[in-house]
């Protein structure tokens, strides 16, 4: 397939070799053109409007006011280019989903939101979990891509915004799962035992899934840096989750407590560390 890809962070950078790698003719392009020649065997171009074409296009930018600059306010969609799909994989908020699919409508062009569960090194390997929503017809045109990208698609109807909000759903879990591994690290070294050996057990018996393990290995070695997913992007997937809540009357009251426990760790400089350096709050907070 002909396909633009637009945003070349660690994740889209990763994402466009996939694709590359899979055969796909990709075009890519980023605000920063150094990225775009870093995509081996992809064809860099001089601007969004030109990667925006072909048999689809992709964004994976960092939050909704990156994507709205380039897409709404940039004017991709009153351009003479425009792809058969465009296919938005970025984490965005729920009600910026649902203004592109209104926009995208009026203008004639399909819009999937396809935001992915996994880090860099998942989307070395192909290895991302896609979630998708928007007209099936759509959605089943672009799944080579996908199948290049992920190893699984979970289709979530045909209303792009329901894909964002399961995003936000499984990201609001991951921190929820990093700060209780803190506090039950913390609160296990101020009775005598090493936080590590705690995670340790938990992570081989009652907790031995993907999120837990990894995240633990880390939190036990202090292996913040470099970061696959930052604190500071973490707070914005959380502040996106709580007011999506408030949007739909959706109580969300441990997301206001992961909100300011992540404040409290940007405040003290961590920032630009990985998620995972959230565990570091409950370790200060008991003095340890």
């Amino acid at each position: 397939m002909d396909v633009g890809f637009i945003g070349l962070g660690r994740m889209g950078r990763a994402m466009a070799a996939r694709l590359v790698a899979a055969g796909h003719r990709v075009r890519v392009w980023n605000r920063s053109p150094e990225a775009a020649r870093s995509v081996e065997g992809a064809e860099p171009v001089e601007s969004a409007a030109e990667a925006f074409s072909g048999d689809a296009a992709i964004t994976m930018l960092a939050d909704d006011a990156a994507l709205r600059a380039v897409t709404i306010e940039g004017g991709l969609l009153d351009s003479g280019r425009r792809p058969g799909v465009h296919v938005g994989m970025s984490t965005i908020s729920v009600a910026l989903a649902k203004e592109l699919a209104a926009v995208h409508e009026r203008a004639g062009v399909a819009y999937i939101s396809a935001p992915v569960f996994g880090r860099p090194d998942a989307a070395d390997k192909g290895a991302l979990n896609i979630i998708a929503a928007g007209d099936d017809a759509a959605i089943t045109r672009v799944q080579p891509l996908f199948d290049a990208m992920g190893t699984k698609t979970w289709r979530f109807g045909t209303e792009p915004e329901k894909a964002n909000a399961v995003k936000l759903a499984g990201n609001f879990m991951l921190v929820a799962a990093i700060e209780a591994m803190g506090e039950a690290a913390a609160f296990a070294e101020g009775h005598g035992v090493a936080g590590a050996d705690l995670l340790e057990m938990l992570t081989g018996t009652l907790f031995a899934a993907p999120v837990y393990k990894n995240y633990s290995a880390m939190i036990m070695e202090g292996r913040y840096e470099p970061p696959g997913f930052t604190v500071r992007l973490g707070l914005k997937d959380v502040r996106l989750a709580l007011a999506a809540g408030e949007a739909s009357n959706v109580p969300m009251p441990f997301a206001s407590v992961l909100r300011d426990n992540l404040l409290d760790a940007i405040a003290h400089g961590d920032g630009d560390i990985d998620l995972a350096g959230l565990a570091t709050v409950a370790a200060r907070r008991s003095g340890r």
